[in-house]
């Protein structure tokens, strides 16, 4: 079992990963696959291009900005592309636009409002956040037709790989991972075996995809856009959008503390750091999934206590990473990280769970006290339900993460 902490750990966009950043990657997907039939000569001049949601995507997609992410995805655009944009005013410009232009002179229509179906008829059975994307010749002949799940954290699987039960999990050969850890017991076993620390493992696995410097460089380039995003957060103020009127706090909460440094409390810091994480995902801003969008701002705000209180080093930095992804792993593979799926306690009980395994290990904890952390931290969430007010990523979910 391997799941990379470059895929765990993505750089995106709010308000949430699996109804935001997934059909966005699910509509780049089918963008790519439309743009190669009209390089094979086999796009009509009639095509046009239609999405149906499913399930929670249909009942919760308008507060979320699925609709949003929809427009962006087929319109080319990566969260990637979207660091330095102002993303209100970009989609505002592609929702008037009637054509996907795929390159070459070559379009095919797609009208948001009219091409953009919230379906609450019955869900598919694979997944409750299922997408089926069509590309029609006229309004009735299918010309080409694709069913995505978006199954948490920012990734999908097309009705094939769900079915097989392998996406997105890296099935590659375990040549390539010297340690193929696929449960607790087994990365335990094999760190005492090795006398490598968990970070160590995951690391070496890692590098059967990618050098041991540009694994560095993209561990660097996460905890770099976790920390401006909470950087940002305790600069903001204004309402959040979405029509619950609620305020930003961390501003307001961090001036507090930085204004009577003696009286503030650990926590305390912790809270104004994981709200302002979580107010920028709920203002559709970058965050990084961690190991969701509704449970962004646990790991980032303990990471930021630790370099910014502790005087937490880089490399430092790196181990938390790959040991929070190596627990967040094992569990992306034993159940879920989908809020849709197990609600809440695969957002904010898999976070906690990352975040205590993460700081365990830079302060010092053996392997089997990193999975004691990461086990204590799980089992104080179980049970708890996935139930935003008003389908937006606001209440309770801020307050969870703080």
């Amino acid at each position: 079992m391997f799941i990379s902490v470059l895929d765990l750990f993505k750089i995106g966009i709010g308000p949430s990963s699996s109804h935001t950043m997934g059909p966005m990657a699910a509509a780049l997907d089918f963008l790519r696959r439309t743009r190669g039939l009209a390089d094979a000569g086999k796009l009509p001049g009639d095509a046009r291009v239609r999405c149906r949601l499913k399930g929670s995507l249909a009942y919760t997609g308008k507060g979320h900005g699925t609709d949003r992410a929809l427009v962006l995805g087929l319109h080319g655009y990566t969260p990637e592309d979207l660091g330095t944009i102002d993303v209100d005013e970009l989609v505002g410009e592609l929702w008037v636009l009637s054509w996907l232009e795929l390159g070459e002179g070559q379009r095919v229509r797609f009208e948001p409002s009219a091409d953009i179906d919230f379906d609450r008829g019955e869900p598919l059975p694979e997944h409750p956040n299922g997408m089926i994307f069509e590309l029609l010749r006229g309004e009735a002949e299918v010309l080409s037709c694709e069913t995505y799940f978006s199954i948490g954290g920012g990734f999908i699987s097309t009705l094939a790989q769900i079915t097989e039960l392998v996406a997105p999990l890296k099935m590659e050969d375990d040549a390539l991972h010297p340690y193929p850890f696929d449960s607790a017991a087994a990365m335990i076993a094999m760190a005492e075996k090795s006398g490598l620390s968990i970070a160590q493992m995951k690391r070496r696995n890692e590098c059967g995809h990618c050098l041991d410097e540009e694994l560095d460089a993209g561990l660097d380039t996460i905890w770099e856009a976790m920390s401006g995003c909470v950087q940002r957060g305790l600069a903001a103020e204004g309402l959040l959008p979405g029509g619950l009127k609620l305020p930003r706090r961390a501003k307001g909460l961090y001036l507090q503390l930085q204004d009577k440094p003696a009286d503030a409390t650990l926590n305390d810091w912790l809270c104004a750091y994981a709200m302002a994480v979580n107010e920028e995902n709920a203002a559709g801003h970058r965050v990084v999934t961690a190991p969701t969008n509704g449970a962004a701002g646990v790991i980032p705000a303990v990471l930021y206590y630790f370099m910014a209180h502790q005087g937490g080093r880089p490399e430092q930095a790196r181990e938390f990473l790959l040991t929070a992804a190596a627990i967040g792993g094992l569990i992306k593979y034993r159940s879920s990280i989908s809020g849709a799926e197990v609600g809440c306690q695969g957002e904010v009980g898999s976070a906690a769970s990352m975040a205590a395994a993460g700081l365990c290990a830079v302060r010092g904890g053996t392997v089997r006290q990193v999975e004691n952390a990461a086990e204590i931290a799980l089992e104080h969430h179980l049970g708890m339900t996935c139930d935003p007010v008003g389908g937006l990523v606001q209440v309770p979910c801020i307050e969870r993460n703080a």
